[in-house]
């Protein structure tokens, strides 16, 4: 779906407070999964049970939580243009009468999306073993310094979702219910697709897949950071009188000047500690883990290029 689906994936985490659909969607993301996210893609590696990390005996799950139906159902830039009853007549049946609705969409990757009786599974421990993935994750079955885990995951008894290509994309539907409203018709089990145009993506899914999930992100231990940068920034601050000495070509020095340093800089930490200065010892020392938020969502969307 490339980015024809960014806004679908933003909305849906404000609206499911946290939730993130798989990318792919037909992807399953189970409690345990641990993936990274590669060139917009999440690539699952593993899972924590499967590959014996965490003994499944210290591991206590939420089953079956029912979760707020009104935030699972959700459009943007969709309106109702027509809604109300038709007849019709075959041979078989004679006369009959239908509800048919048209959708238009305001544009590209204009969305909507109704799901039916979602509820979820999740780790209701998590801490007690979080610091223990901790270190074998990053120092003595792995050496991550970039990882998600699925604490949470969510299905739904069904769900329909449809999103536009353009500003002239449209949905016709119908069905013989007598049912006039907008929120009702779509999605409806006995609705069916008149006609669409320009929609660049619509599924219908009537199985409980895990098709959308809560995960946990490794990052670099806050004071950890906000000392590195101190500390580099304050190396930096230096760097014109130093270079003006040491270079015998005349470069033009501006000590008023230091390069920005950002968030992004966590990674520079780890890259920057001296040898077996990070050690099973210390790994906690070093490492965190965070909520998944829209930075991650936006992930997603970066493609690099082969």
């Amino acid at each position: 779906m490339d980015n024809v689906s960014k806004k679908f994936y933003k909305s849906f985490y404000n609206k499911t407070n946290g939730f993130i659909p798989a990318k792919p969607l037909n992807q399953h993301m189970y409690p345990g999964d641990f993936f990274q996210i590669k060139n917009g893609e999440i690539i699952v590696l593993g899972n924590i049970f499967r590959n014996s990390i965490v003994n499944v005996e210290d591991v206590v799950f939420d089953d079956g939580i029912k979760l707020n139906p009104a935030s699972w159902n959700f459009n943007e830039g969709v309106s109702k243009a027509y809604s109300g009853r038709d007849s019709g007549h075959n041979a078989i049946e004679g006369d009959f009468e239908f509800s048919k609705q048209l959708l238009t969409f305001d544009g590209f990757g204009s969305f909507f999306f109704k799901a039916e009786a979602p509820e979820s599974v999740k780790f209701a421990n998590w801490s007690d073993f979080q610091q223990e993935l901790i270190i074998k994750m990053t120092q003595i079955i792995y050496s991550f310094r970039e990882v998600y885990i699925v604490t949470e995951t969510a299905t739904a008894k069904n769900w329909t979702l449809a999103i536009a290509g353009s500003d002239k994309a449209e949905l016709e539907i119908a069905t013989e219910t007598e049912n006039f409203g907008l929120v009702d018709l779509f999605g409806h089990s006995d609705s069916r697709t008149i006609q669409a145009r320009d929609i660049e993506f619509y599924h219908r899914e009537d199985k409980k897949k895990p098709s959308f999930f809560k995960a946990k992100k490794l990052i670099v231990q806050p004071q950890k950071l906000e000392t590195f940068i101190s500390q580099l920034i304050a190396d930096r601050t230096g760097i014109a009188p130093w270079a003006a000495t040491f270079y015998d070509y005349d470069f033009y020095h501006d000590n008023t000047f230091t390069s920005p340093v950002t968030i992004n800089a966590q990674a520079s930490v780890l890259d920057m500690l001296q040898a077996n200065q990070l050690n099973p010892n210390t790994a906690l020392q070093y490492f965190a883990w965070t909520n998944t938020n829209l930075d991650d969502v936006e992930k997603l969307f970066i493609d690099y290029g082969n």
